[in-house]
This record gives structure tokens, sequence and C-alpha cells, in this order.
């Protein structure tokens, strides 16, 4: 798909949707974008997801994770809970410490700016990847 369609399914571009996520590439299943808005106080970056794209389970020490969904539809899973649905507007407050992923849609781009919550000592611990039973069930 272009990038002419992609900005079309996801309702239009709010943020540029950066270049492919190279730096990360190794904890996603297929393919992303990353751009970084601004690393000056509070990191927030636009992440931009191909359809069926996702990172791998990780975790966020020492702060947490604030995810802000502007455009496509796409998931979210704590570990041991269900995966919920998300679409554009809505939020999600990941407290440090817990193990979770994030991603497309099978069907549809997605995209959502990732907020660093400020803490102490903060590290990402990237995991396993959520693997291809678990996605296809959703």
């Amino acid at each position: 798909m272009n990038k002419e369609q992609m900005i079309k399914d996801l309702g239009g571009e709010l943020f540029a949707t950066g270049e492919e996520n190279t730096a990360f590439a190794q904890y996603f299943v297929g393919q992303s974008y990353l751009n970084m808005l601004t690393t000056e106080g509070v990191g927030i970056g636009n992440v931009t997801f191909e359809p069926g794209c996702r990172n791998n389970w990780h975790i966020h020490h020492g702060g947490g994770q604030i995810l802000l969904v502007t455009g496509g539809r796409g998931w979210y899973q704590e570990w041991g809970r269900p995966a919920q649905p998300l679409k554009a507007g809505d939020v999600v407050n990941i407290p440090a410490e817990v193990k979770h992923w994030h991603g497309a849609a099978k069907d549809s781009w997605f995209a959502h700016l990732a907020v660093e919550v400020p803490g102490e000592n903060k590290s990402n611990e990237w995991c396993e990847p959520v693997s291809d039973e678990e996605y296809d069930a959703l």
C-alpha cells in the first residue's frame, strides 16, 4: 500500500509518519515507522504500524507510557488479560513494570503518539514476540 492510501486509511495525517523504524525493527513483527516529535522534557514519538504490525511484549521499567491513538485501528494487551481494541481518540495509560504489547489490526494501519512517563532509572525490557497464533485469534 502506498503512503497516500495509508494517510487516507488513517483518516488524515496529524503528524509526519517518519522513517522506517530500523532502530527498533528487531522488536517488531512487520513494518513500523517512527517520528520523534520531541525528546526534550517528556519524549513523544509518533509511531505508525502497517496492517498486521505489532511490537513484542515489553516492559517499561522506572516509568510508564501513555498511548494517544491518532488513527486507524489496533490492539493493546497486558500480560494475562484480554486484548483491547483501539481506535482514534483512545488513550491507554501503561503503568511502569506492566508487560504488554500494542500494534495494528490485521486489516488496518494504526498510529499513536507514545508519551514517555517520567521516572527514575528508566529502561525498556524487550521480551518475546506476540505469536502468530495469539495475534490471529484476535
